[in-house]
């Protein structure tokens, strides 16, 4: 068993890019490592080296042919008209970039290492991983492989089971649910934002028995997610009694973030985290979506803290300050970034009043 958290990620993240103008040209895992060893909370005993999937392990639920083909798009950096069809490689925002195999390939290999490590016990936090909505045979959603259901089925073919698996990510959770469709074994749950991409999980798809699916409406707030935490979350766990638990930590929902419209802070997800952390024996913290990179990089940092016990300084140091500072981001929202996002690591929380539609979609799942 684990003695204590530890860290699993990989220097391919600080220079691979998905293209300048993608929602993915941002620094984030390379920032989490460079800002948790600023504030003396990686110690090399703590961080662990992601291995690269090889292609037999990624034949574990992908494609073969599809690994080919994003093997050979890395390679000639290209791929024929058909080929780039049939597997959304090169269209629909899934670009062909030069670890276009590489880099997806190495966060499958973090996530079914975590899941070896964690096999007698532990936490193991794993920020590259969460690419929820990767198919078999298909790109989709910026998710070219899925790392978390490679993860999953590590477990699984390790004799861990049941497993649960929360998605806090603002988009569903469509790759994971659907990769386990009616598999007793495996129990997914997804709180995301209402009518957003892929818009599906809506709340009485429970994917034969196996899915809880929780659309929220624009707005959610810190106050709100704790309440769907305390009122579904938990005592889903406490029916399931899983052997381990996955959450994938995507960040997309917080409210400096520009591609949903939810209104949590950072304080949201840790709380969420911290609750729910105790709730396995097998805990595996992965990332997601997250689109500033300065909120990415404060969020799963404070995830890293709270997996770990630390305490949030109220004002960083001034090592950790300059890394945030040295962040560029030329989003709109990123030409001038207010001071706070420089020199703190906790946003201000979100509360208020727990809306009516949040209300009645913790009733109809827990129906």
């Amino acid at each position: 068993m684990l003695s204590r958290p530890l860290l699993i990620a990989h220097e391919i993240y600080r220079l691979s890019r998905y293209g300048r103008s993608h929602p993915l040209a941002i620094p984030r895992v390379s920032t989490v490592l460079d800002l948790g060893r600023a504030l003396g909370w990686l110690p090399e005993a703590q961080y662990v080296d992601s291995p690269q999937a090889t292609p037999e392990q990624l034949a574990r639920f992908h494609d073969p042919d599809y690994v080919a083909a994003l093997q050979a798009a890395e390679r000639d950096q290209d791929l024929p008209a058909e080929l780039r069809a049939r597997y959304n490689i090169g269209v629909n925002n899934n670009p062909i970039y030069p670890e276009v195999f590489r880099r997806p390939a190495t966060a499958c290999g973090g996530s079914i290492r975590a899941a070896e490590l964690v096999r007698d016990g532990g936490i193991v936090h794993h920020p590259p991983g969460g690419t929820h909505h990767g198919r078999a045979a298909q790109a989709s959603g910026f998710c070219y492989l899925n790392d978390p259901v490679l993860g999953l089925l590590r477990l699984l073919d390790l004799g861990v089971a049941p497993i649960l698996y929360i998605d806090l990510d603002a988009h569903h959770g469509d790759g994971v649910q659907d990769a386990f469709h009616a598999d007793e074994r495996v129990f997914t749950v997804s709180i995301h934002e209402a009518g957003r991409w892929p818009r599906t999980g809506a709340a009485d798809d429970r994917a034969g028995g196996a899915a809880r699916n929780l659309p929220v409406p624009a707005g959610f707030t810190d106050s709100e997610l704790d309440y769907l935490t305390e009122t579904v979350l938990v005592p889903l766990a406490e029916r399931l009694q899983p052997a381990a638990l996955m959450i994938q930590c995507g960040c997309d929902g917080l409210a400096d973030d520009p591609q949903s419209r939810l209104q949590l802070s950072n304080r949201g997800y840790w709380q969420a985290v911290a609750r729910l952390k105790d709730l396995a024996p097998r805990v595996i913290v992965l990332g997601g979506g997250g689109y500033n990179p300065w909120s990415v990089a404060r969020c799963w940092t404070g995830v890293w803290a709270t997996l770990n016990g630390l305490p949030i300084p109220e004002r960083l140091p001034a090592a950790a300050e300059s890394v945030l500072r040295g962040l560029w981001w030329p989003h709109r929202r990123g030409r001038n970034p207010p001071e706070e996002w420089f020199t703190t690591l906790a946003d201000t929380p979100t509360t208020g009043a727990i809306r009516p539609e949040v209300r009645d979609v913790a009733r109809q799942v827990m129906a």
